[in-house]
């Protein structure tokens, strides 16, 4: 990202947090009813020092990241499979498209009637909303394969675990990160939502809940910053290391669209 990009995000959100601090300080909004964004801001430098908030973004990203581990576990293999028989993918892409749609955070009601166990509970959840985009990545991926790099490899005798593991999986690889960094965000969604909608001893949704019963929003609107700026971290971080990583498709990327 380049450094003019970045001042021009930087005065996007500063022009955004003066306009809202005017219109409420002018009596247009209630203090009451939502606070300036000076008080917002300021809550949020003093909740890292909070326990009760660490620890809440602490159990908050401990299951966010089970979650994705066994979401990662299970759809990369999966994707595997399909991408790599076709006729098998066409048998179970019904399916696939019939489950994709249904909003995860619709299923968390019925994850608490089914699932008694809290941090089981929310783990399957996050795990359900994020298999989606790694399974549908790492399918694509192995479509994506080129056929004549396979063929090369075969014609040197070659057998297909060799052609799997030398060709079709190190060509889907950028596209299972992508996956990844997707799920990612989707991940630490289901994990606050499910914390908001289950309780639970601590989470960021938790911390939400009690400064709601306690008519504290600038703490709710502090607390809900920081999983923005967590979100937002994560998914620079996984970006960053999927360009490293996979510099050459974002050559091969561009030269094939130029």
């Amino acid at each position: 990202m380049s450094k003019a990009r970045l001042l021009r995000g930087a005065l996007g959100v500063a022009g955004f947090l003066i306009l809202g601090e005017l219109v409420i300080r002018f009596g247009i909004s209630e203090d009451l009813l939502f606070p300036p964004p000076s008080v917002i801001l300021y809550e949020a430098v003093l909740q890292p020092a909070d326990p009760d908030f660490l620890a809440g973004v602490g159990a908050t990203v401990m299951n966010w990241m089970l979650g994705l581990l066994v979401a990662t576990a299970i759809a990369v293999p999966l994707g595997v499979l399909l991408g790599a028989l076709p006729p098998v993918e066409r048998v179970v892409r019904p399916l696939l498209e019939f489950l994709r749609p249904i909003p995860s955070v619709a299923i968390i009601p019925l994850a608490i009637l089914l699932i008694s166990v809290d941090e089981m509970m929310k783990i399957s959840v996050i795990v359900y909303a994020s298999v989606w985009p790694i399974l549908i990545n790492t399918i694509y991926g192995m479509q994506d394969v080129d056929p004549l790099a396979k063929e090369s490899l075969r014609s040197f005798g070659f057998g297909p675990s060799a052609v799997l593991a030398r060709v079709s999986l190190p060509s889907a690889a950028p596209f299972v990160a992508t996956g990844v960094r997707i799920a990612a965000g989707t991940a630490l969604v289901l994990a606050v939502s499910a914390e908001l909608m289950a309780g639970g001893a601590d989470g960021i949704g938790v911390y939400v809940n009690v400064a709601s019963s306690g008519n504290r929003v600038d703490l709710m609107m502090a607390a809900t910053l920081w999983a923005g700026v967590l979100g937002l971290l994560v998914n620079m971080l996984l970006l960053t290391g999927e360009r490293r990583l996979f510099h050459w498709h974002q050559v091969r990327t561009g030269a094939s669209e130029s």
